[in-house]
């Protein structure tokens, strides 16, 4: 079992603390985001009264650990080691209910910013306003102004202007809280900027006006093409997808119900009524690039096929290169433990 003071742990599987006052929708997100919950099922969760851990592991590039804190857990009580908590962590999301009076929530996150960034600076401070499907486009705005004005603020009066917070609007009931998660994730992707300059090369020589690398379990996208993002795109994306997998669930299995229904064949071609085409192919087991293209240009698609024939060749080196990293570091640190003394003070055998 990874645990906290595994820094083998931190390195493999970033991890992703999840905090906010009770109430706040940190479950919730959690459900949605990763169990395919209905956002209207989250109704009836329980308020978490412990910390829950969860790995995530859908593929090599999401991989990371989501550890769920209690509103109502003080966890900088002496019985904590709020140090140890911090030391190995990616990425703090802090929740705040929008629709709530958010000065308890504000002052509890300066608090934790500020102790956080002590014990690591390298800390992703990540704050999602949740909750905005209940206020009006203007009072999302409002909302949004004021706590990024007043967290700034709080930082600035205790001299900790260099700490960054990136704030996102979020809800369940729409696609929001995927991309604010996505953008979460991909910090926490050393191989960000490579994904990045692949799908650059894919789409200037495919004829693309838009290229997402999904992760299909989550929705998540990892990585997508220097251009926009527009929220309209994203959301025809992963609705693309949930029609591929409901459909190849129904009828991509076999006979006896055996086998996979997202695997190497897996392919998907939906026209819209607005001359463009979405285009759907299999990068890896986990992986989906999803593609916008012109009508007109997806007439070349042998073109587009062997652009991402390359692409795919491509990504699999950059997985290679990330597993061998992997060994080598998993091998470092099983030598560091046989290394370290036995409790009487004799050296460990090598295994």
């Amino acid at each position: 079992v990874l645990d906290f003071n595994d820094p083998f742990s931190s390195e493999v599987k970033p991890r992703i603390l999840l905090m906010g006052l009770r109430r706040s929708g940190k479950s919730s997100i959690q459900k949605v985001v990763f169990h395919k919950m209905s956002p209207n099922e989250t109704l009836f969760l329980e308020s978490t009264n412990k910390i829950c851990r969860e790995d995530v592991s859908n593929s090599s590039f999401v991989n990371f650990q989501i550890w769920d804190f209690p509103g109502q857990i003080d966890f900088f009580d002496p019985t904590f080691d709020y140090e140890m908590i911090f030391r190995g962590t990616g990425a703090l999301i802090f929740v705040i209910d929008s629709q709530d009076d958010y000065m308890e929530a504000l002052a509890r996150l300066h608090l934790t910013v500020t102790r956080a960034y002590k014990v690591n600076p390298d800390i992703n401070f990540e704050i999602f306003i949740h909750k905005v499907d209940g206020l009006s486009d203007d009072h999302k705005i409002e909302t949004q102004r004021d706590i990024h004005q007043r967290a700034n603020d709080d930082l600035a009066d205790a001299g900790l202007e260099k700490i960054h917070l990136s704030f996102y609007l979020t809800s369940i009931y729409d696609h929001s809280i995927f991309e604010a998660f996505s953008k979460v994730v991909q910090k926490l992707i050393p191989q960000l900027p490579t994904l990045e300059n692949l799908l650059n090369i894919f789409i200037s020589n495919s004829g693309i006006e838009k290229a997402f690398l999904f992760d299909v379990v989550s929705k998540i996208y990892i990585a997508t093409d220097s251009t926009p993002v527009d929220m309209q795109t994203y959301e025809l994306c992963c609705d693309m997808i949930d029609v591929v997998i409901d459909i190849s669930c129904i009828y991509g299995l076999k006979d006896d119900g055996t086998g996979t229904p997202y695997d190497k064949e897996s392919m998907a071609i939906i026209k819209l009524n607005n001359t463009t085409v979405l285009y759907l192919k299999e990068v890896t087991k986990f992986l989906a690039l999803v593609c916008f293209v012109r009508e007109e240009s997806f007439e070349r698609k042998g073109l587009i096929d062997y652009n991402f024939h390359c692409f795919r060749k491509a990504i699999q080196e950059v997985f290679e290169v990330r597993m061998k990293v992997v060994r080598s570091r998993k091998h470092q640190s099983h030598l560091q433990k046989n290394k370290r003394p036995t409790p009487n003070g004799t050296p460990r055998m090598p295994l």
